[in-house]
């Protein structure tokens, strides 16, 4: 390196970040650990899956091992007033959200990276799975992670050319397992620490619960019926049930039936079979374009409706106010308003936006 660039790297105590850092260190940046202090429920914060004085005593251990200076970002308030009410809203609302993606849009790569760069650092760092290239035309490109098994380019399809221009993703060119062993390698105490798999602002990981301290007007019993209006029992409150849920459902059938719809206003849960599930067509909204250049015709892509879907031929088009018509070659069953569809062609993860409430209704 010809000049010696700084990089704030966001540490959670975690493999992934650990080994982020230790590779930049490597690499010759001048590295700075940082810490987000998220907001938790006060009942529970020893159970807090971010912040735990555990998580924090390890990214401050990891901080020592490489002789970076460690700082922690106190993020509780603009975490519970954006991403904790997004939760809390859009149930309210009927959908499933998905606060991964909000918290990388408001939250990682705007709040933090606003941080890392009044550091005077020229990179956010991450241990996000996902890589950053540039195209021919030296705009910045979002690929797939190398592993596609841990591939996290789903959750940053929300990043745009002024985001992707200051971040880097050092393990998306590994497989998880070679990461443990660079992990090892650097004789970190994370190789071997196990990966979180929950929300992160939930302390037992069950939203259910957290719905019902939080926002106990959302679990208010309703009748459950099918598309014709036939009464078939009672549900126990909107927010336990999501587009597409089979089991819990309490209602007896000759045939399997799933949630194909939830409508708040009236307090109704409608149920049906797989085949009035499908759908081939989804809307969605809050559109982000990786390139910053919203495309101007119709095109083929594939599109993933979940973060752990498979990505789907589809015929992906453009509409007016950041918004875009998916229609795919097969129907799809579980298109879930609130979550995100997101475009790829091949690695290449081309942006996407939010499911709305059409997308299960659209044939």
């Amino acid at each position: 390196m010809t000049e010696r660039k700084r990089v704030v790297v966001a540490m959670s105590g975690g493999v992934d970040s650990s080994v982020a850092a230790a590779l930049l260190v490597e690499r010759g940046y001048d590295v700075i650990g940082m810490m987000m202090k998220l907001w938790s429920e006060e009942t529970i914060t020893a159970h807090n899956r971010c912040c735990t004085p555990d998580q924090m005593h390890d990214a401050r251990r990891i901080a020592d091992k490489l002789k970076i200076p460690f700082y922690v970002l106190d993020t509780k308030e603009v975490f519970r007033n954006i991403i904790v009410n997004f939760f809390i809203d859009g149930h309210r609302d009927g959908v499933t959200p998905n606060p991964c993606m909000e918290c990388n849009r408001h939250i990682r790569f705007d709040f933090l990276l606003k941080n890392a760069l009044a550091l005077d650092a020229d990179y956010l760092a991450t241990g996000h799975y996902a890589r950053i290239a540039q195209g021919d035309d030296g705009k910045f490109q979002l690929r797939k992670g190398l592993d596609d098994a841990k591939d996290q380019s789903y959750v940053l399809s929300v990043m745009g050319q002024a985001q992707l221009s200051h971040t880097l993703f050092p393990v998306g060119e590994f497989a998880k397992p070679v990461v443990r062993e660079i992990a090892a390698r650097f004789g970190l105490p994370t190789a071997s620490k196990k990966d979180s798999q929950d929300l992160c602002f939930l302390g037992d990981g069950d939203y259910r619960r957290f719905l019902r301290e939080h926002a106990p007007e959302m679990m208010t019993p309703g009748i459950i019926v099918r598309r014709d209006g036939s009464v078939l029992g009672e549900h126990s409150g909107l927010s336990n049930y999501t587009i597409g849920q089979r089991k819990g459902l309490g209602v007896t059938s000759p045939e399997p039936l799933y949630v194909i719809d939830i409508q708040t206003v009236a307090n109704t849960l409608i149920v049906g079979t797989a085949d009035e599930l499908g759908s081939r067509e989804l809307i969605a909204q809050r559109v982000n374009w990786v390139s910053g250049e919203p495309p101007t015709e119709p095109f083929r892509a594939e599109v993933k409706i979940r973060y752990k879907a498979k990505p789907a031929p589809a015929l992906v088009e453009p509409l007016p106010d950041a918004r875009m018509r998916v229609t795919f070659d097969e129907p799809l069953r579980d298109i879930t308003p609130g979550q995100g569809a997101v475009v790829y062609h091949g690695d290449l993860c081309l942006g996407g936006g939010v499911i709305t409430r059409p997308a299960a209704t659209h044939n």
